[in-house]
C-alpha cells in the first residue's frame, strides 16, 4: 500500500508541477494577474493573528509543551514527509537546501487546520533526527524562516491590490521581497532555498516589459522572449518546454476526441513510444476513477442524509470507499471527502 501511494504522490507532484510551469507560460499582460508575488504558501495571513501575541520563532523549542495530534492533517493525509533535506558538511554543520525549505513548508500548508505551534512541533520533530551542531542550527533557521514569513505577509498586505501594477512597480516589490529574504536568512541559506524563484520572478517581470514595449514588433517580442528565457536555470527552461509539449497535447487531446487511433500516433511522436503508452495508461485510469467517483458521490451523500450515528457512518463510509477503490485510491478518496 505504502508503495502505490507514493507513486500516486510522484503523479500529482508531476502534475503540480507542470500545472505551476503551465502558469508561468501564460501572457501576465493579457491575464491581468500580479508578475511578482511570495511563493505559494511563503505568505501565511493567519499567521498574523497567531503572531499577534509573541513571535513565531518563540514557537520553536517549546515542542515538548505541545499535544500533537497522532494522524496528519487531512490535507496531508496519505502523504509523505519530504526527504533529501538532511545534509551536513564534514564538521557537522547544517548545509541550508532548498529541500528544508519544502520540509517546513510541507507542513506549514496545513496551517488553519493545526495551530502554528502545533506544526512548529512537528517540523521540529522531524529536525530531532540530526546530530548537532546541525540541528541547533535547522531550529534557528526555522524560527527566522517563521519570521521572514511573518514580514512578507505584512508586506503583502501593505500592498494590497497588486494586479495592476507595471513591471517597475513588481520590480520594486521583487527587491523587497528579497531584501527581506537576506534580512532573516543568512546568504547561503537565502539562495538555497529561493534562488529557483527568484530567476522566475526575473523572467516574469522581463516578460511583463517585453510585452508592455509597443516600441517592438512580434517577431522581436518572440526573440526578446526567448533570450529572457535562455537565462532561467536549465531545469526551469527544461520545465517550460515540457509544460509547452503538454499545453500542445491538451489541444489536440481535444480536437482529436473521438479519434483514438489519430491521437495515439501524434503521442507517440510527440513523446516516444514508451512515454506515449505511459501517458495512455494514465489517461484511462483517471478516467475510470473519475467513473467511479461519480457513483461513490453519489452513494456517499445517500449514505449521509441516511441518519446513521457516527460509528456507523463512519463503518459504512469505510466499505463504501472499499467497494469502489483500491488501497491506495481509499486514502485518495478520504482525503477529499475530509475537505468536502
Amino acid at each position: 500500500m505504502k508503495r502505490r501511494i507514493h507513486l500516486f504522490l510522484v503523479l500529482l507532484l508531476i502534475i503540480a508541477a507542470v500545472v505551476s510551469f503551465w502558469l508561468m507560460t501564460t501572457d501576465p499582460a493579457a491575464e491581468g494577474e500580479p508578475v511578482v508575488s511570495a511563493p505559494v504558501g511563503e505568505s501565511l495571513k493567519s499567521l498574523n493573528k497567531e503572531a499577534a501575541a509573541s513571535a513565531p520563532s518563540d514557537l520553536v523549542n517549546n515542542a515538548s509543551t505541545v499535544r500533537v495530534p497522532e494522524q496528519l492533517p487531512a490535507s496531508l493525509a496519505g502523504t509523505s514527509v519530504p526527504d533529501g533535506w538532511a545534509r551536513t558538511d564534514r564538521f557537522g554543520n547544517l548545509v541550508p537546501t532548498p529541500h528544508l525549505r519544502q520540509l517546513f513548508e510541507y507542513f506549514l500548508s496545513a496551517l488553519g487546520e493545526e495551530s502554528l505551534q502545533a506544526l512548529v512541533a512537528r517540523i521540529e520533530a522531524a529536525l530531532s533526527g540530526l546530530e548537532e551542531p546541525a540541528r541547533s542550527q535547522a531550529l534557528v533557521t526555522l524560527g527566522n524562516y517563521l519570521e521572514y514569513k511573518l514580514a512578507v505577509s505584512e508586506l503583502e498586505q501593505s500592498y494590497g491590490e497588486v494586479s495592476g501594477l507595471g513591471a517597475g512597480e513588481m520590480q520594486r516589490r521583487m527587491a523587497e521581497i528579497q531584501a527581506l529574504r537576506r534580512t532573516w536568512l543568512d546568504a547561503d541559506t537565502a539562495a538555497a532555498f529561493f534562488a529557483d524563484d527568484e530567476a522566475v520572478d526575473r523572467f516574469q517581470i522581463e516578460k511583463l516589459r517585453i510585452a508592455s514595449d509597443d516600441s517592438l514588433t512580434d517577431e522581436q517580442k518572440a526573440e526578446a522572449l526567448r533570450q529572457a528565457e535562455s537565462a532561467l536555470p536549465e531545469p526551469l527552461r527544461k520545465a517550460r518546454e515540457e509544460t509547452r509539449r503538454f499545453a500542445d497535447y491538451e489541444q489536440v487531446r481535444r480536437e482529436l476526441a473521438d479519434d483514438p487511433r489519430a491521437l495515439d500516433a501524434w503521442r507517440q511522436e510527440a513523446f516516444g513510444e514508451a512515454a506515449a503508452d505511459r501517458l495512455a495508461r494514465l489517461e484511462e485510469e483517471q478516467k475510470s476513477w473519475d467513473r467511479r467517483w461519480q457513483v461513490y458521490s453519489q452513494e456517499r451523500d445517500r449514505l449521509l442524509s441516511s441518519g446513521l450515528a457516527e460509528p456507523e457512518r463512519q463503518q459504512a463510509l469505510e466499505r463504501l470507499r472499499a467497494s469502489h477503490f483500491n488501497e491506495a485510491e481509499q486514502v485518495r478518496a478520504e482525503a477529499l471527502d475530509s475537505i468536502r
